[in-house]
């Protein structure tokens, strides 16, 4: 069992000494509540909207960074998820690290880009099963649109993840309100996984997003959920074997037909 935590962000565009020093804040609040993990939004380090810049705040995944939130961990115990800007070689990625202390770190590129913006800016990276283990719970990461399509989420589960772990950029409107309503709970309930979905608040000088984050669990419940305005942090304790009756249930992993 793991409590995690997950950080509804309103990002500083352009600006990641701020950003760096909230994750080192709601890390230090999450520690206090006793969680392990935290969890927050795509981009988040950078900001998500801040355009052309993002090529000047791009890192590689061993850069200072990266470091800078490895020393966060170190200092809180808590593990981070964060998403950045990374730079390999002439490309771009969207991605999202895993630090937790003095371990090596864990990236995963996004491979479904959303929209002109997106292509514009980064480089998509071929579908990829990115899976770490912490505290003994096996978790994989995707990021924002990526979960809309249901064969990432089933390759991980088909992996072994017991939680799929997904910062996000969502934008308000008709749309993301379908995906935080309905989608995030069925991706939990077709792979019998937990999905923590954590997206921003607020706006920049290019997109209002829709907040809502939320954590489902593998019977399709919701454990918890932010509001669609204003910075949240939500923690909850992920226990798979508290859903094996649910497992037990809806088979879905050993009865389907193909390999993702």
């Amino acid at each position: 069992m793991i409590t995690l935590a997950a950080l509804q962000m309103k990002s500083e565009s352009g600006d990641v000494a701020a950003n760096l020093a909230r994750i080192g804040e709601a890390a230090r609040d999450a520690a206090g509540k006793g969680a392990s993990l935290l969890i927050t939004p795509e981009l988040g380090l950078t900001g998500y909207g801040v355009g052309d810049v993002i090529g000047d705040l791009a890192e590689p995944a061993d850069g200072p960074l990266v470091k800078r939130l490895r020393a966060i961990s170190a200092e809180t115990g808590v593990a981070v998820i964060a998403g950045f800007a990374e730079r390999a070689g002439s490309a771009v990625f969207n991605s999202a690290v895993y630090v937790d202390g003095a371990a090596e770190p864990v990236v995963y590129r996004k491979s479904h880009l959303y929209g002109d913006y997106e292509r514009s800016l980064f480089a998509a990276a071929p579908p990829s099963t990115t899976l770490f283990t912490h505290r003994g719970v096996k978790c994989g990461i995707l990021i924002c649109y990526d979960v809309e399509f249901p064969e990432n989420v089933r390759r991980l589960a088909m992996a072994g993840a017991d939680a799929v772990l997904v910062p996000t950029a969502l934008p308000a409107g008709y749309s993301g309100t379908f995906v935080t309503d309905h989608m995030i709970q069925t991706r939990a309930f077709e792979n019998q996984v937990f999905v923590a979905y954590v997206n921003h608040c607020g706006a920049d000088e290019r997109f209002t997003f829709a907040g809502s984050s939320r954590i489902a669990a593998p019977d399709g419940s919701v454990l918890a959920s932010a509001p669609s305005h204003g910075e949240t942090l939500m923690i909850v304790a992920v226990n798979p074997v508290d859903f094996d009756v649910s497992k037990g249930e809806n088979t879905y992993l050993t009865d389907v037909k193909y390999q993702p």
